[in-house]
């Protein structure tokens, strides 16, 4: 069983940063990819990054290329996503997944997630 556990969220000025970690259980964390999605009411769930086992790449959405980055640091089992320049379009609770098998932006690839840290950005 793995349990994902995010935190960092906030609410923060269009142009502002966050840094939103999870914290992961379990033994496999540093050999598993990770994810973050994002979801606001009546929208689907987005793909926003990704990072392999060993944070050698890293997977972007269009929508935040250049302005976020997620990185790893597997002694402490957690995963971070660094949110740069933020934009009121971010707003969106954001969830940490942890990557199974197949495409790091399909949902689908993941098998655990965690309950989502709210991000909002006023404008």
């Amino acid at each position: 069983q793995v349990q994902l556990v995010e935190s960092g969220g906030g609410l923060v000025q269009a142009g502002g940063s966050l840094r939103l970690s999870c914290v992961a259980s379990g033994r496999t964390f540093s050999r598993d990819g990770m994810g973050w999605f994002r979801q606001t009411p009546g929208k689907e769930r987005e793909f926003v990054a990704a990072i392999s086992w060993s944070g050698s790449s890293t997977y972007f959405a269009d929508s935040v290329k250049g302005r976020f980055t997620i990185s790893r640091d597997n002694a402490k089992n957690t995963v971070y996503l660094q949110m740069n320049s933020l934009k009121p379009e971010d707003t969106a609770i954001y969830y940490c997944a942890r990557h199974q098998s197949g495409r790091y932006d399909w949902g689908r690839s993941y098998d655990y997630w965690g309950q989502g840290t709210q991000v909002t950005v006023s404008s």
